[in-house]
């Protein structure tokens, strides 16, 4: 028993659930599957078969049917322990290789259940009618039972290819339903490429396909992919070029890390001397203990007063006139450069203050007098 969830275009979600049916009849005691001696049932599907029933269900608008083909066969495994010299377990093996699906329902048989042989040897074409292992339904809108005419196609398929047949039933869960004569039993369904328990079971493949035209293809195009020992012929080129990369990527690595520690070298370095002039700058800055920015802007405007008075004595346009007090000019030889502004006469009528130190002024005065 599998089961597969399917979203559609339109976002509808399909829950399939493929179900193994298999019928063997309890009065032949001759067969190797007979109800006294019957071996372990398994049915085994490649991923790609299985998802092209999934699709034709999926796109299809009703019920489908078809064949199946594969092969069966028998694996006997011989454990041999402390207790018992020997356990041996057979199982059968059903390899489903290829589904044929019908142009429409009842198409190779009746309404009462009856097989059309020239019906299924058209549908069968250039297969061999012992390929057909079984056949399968799709289910969409019907019940969750198996009807009665379903049971008596199943009945006449098994009359008319062989006595052991399976039925694939999709998407119904069926119960094993028993009748004196015929038996239904549950066959789990392994999808070989989708995961299975063994080791390498991904790398299993089914029995091989017996078609003619199958074999006929494989042996003109092997040789020209495949070697003596049936190791594809590329393969050791591949493995060569896959070394060649590895040992490219493992040098660039290499060069990557010593580039990277080479850079956290420097990025510490780098950090340090950063560390070490700040260092100084504050110790220099501790030391010199500059002036504010006011003093600084003074004596700027300082020097540059000094610098402009030098520029401007040695041109005799640029020179100012002295005035006395009766508005005459004083000569320039009486006169001196100074950087100093003299301070302003005193208007005419005012005394000047006691406390005031005497100057120029006062000595002229007093001459004068």
């Amino acid at each position: 028993m599998v089961s597969l969830i399917m979203t559609d275009c339109v976002g509808k979600t399909h829950v399939f659930t493929a179900a193994m049916l298999r019928f063997s009849s309890s009065s032949d005691s001759s067969h190797p599957l007979s109800t006294s001696s019957m071996a372990e049932p398994t049915v085994r599907m490649s991923g790609i078969v299985l998802a092209s029933l999934m699709f034709q269900h999926v796109n299809s608008d009703s019920d489908v049917e078809g064949l199946i083909l594969g092969e069966s066969k028998f694996e006997e495994q011989i454990t041999i322990s402390d207790s018992q010299a020997d356990h041996i377990h057979i199982e059968e093996i059903y390899n489903i290789q290829k589904h044929i699906a019908c142009p429409r329902l009842n198409h190779f048989y009746n309404s009462v259940g009856e097989v059309n042989v020239e019906v299924v040897k058209n549908i069968l074409a250039d297969s061999k009618q012992e390929s057909v292992i079984g056949w399968y339904r799709q289910r969409r809108n019907s019940g969750q039972q198996m009807t009665f005419r379903e049971k008596l196609v199943h009945e006449n398929v098994i009359g008319w290819f062989q006595p052991d047949m399976s039925l694939c039933v999709t998407p119904s869960r069926l119960r094993a339903q028993e009748r004196r004569d015929w038996q239904c039993v549950n066959v789990p369904l392994l999808v070989s490429n989708l995961g299975l328990l063994e080791q390498l079971a991904y790398w299993k493949v089914s029995a091989p396909c017996s078609a003619a035209g199958y074999h006929l293809t494989m042996k003109t195009h092997s040789s020209r992919f495949f070697s003596a020992n049936g190791l594809l012929r590329e393969v050791n080129d591949v493995n060569t070029m896959n070394e060649s990369l590895q040992t490219e990527l493992q040098r660039a690595c290499r060069e990557l890390e010593e580039s990277e520690r080479l850079v956290e070298s420097l990025q510490a370095e780098v950090s340090a001397l950063r560390t070490r002039l700040r260092e100084k700058q504050q110790q220099h800055g501790a030391a010199a203990d500059p002036a504010p920015p006011q003093q600084q802007q003074q004596k700027k405007n300082e020097r540059l007063h000094d610098a402009v008075s030098v520029l401007l004595a040695v041109s005799p346009l640029f020179h100012s006139q002295t005035l006395t007090l009766d508005a005459f000019p004083v000569p320039v030889s009486c006169c001196r450069v100074s950087t100093e502004t003299p301070p302003p006469p005193p208007p005419p009528g005012r005394k000047r203050p006691r406390g005031s130190p005497a100057g120029r002024d006062g000595k002229r005065r007093k001459s004068n007098s």
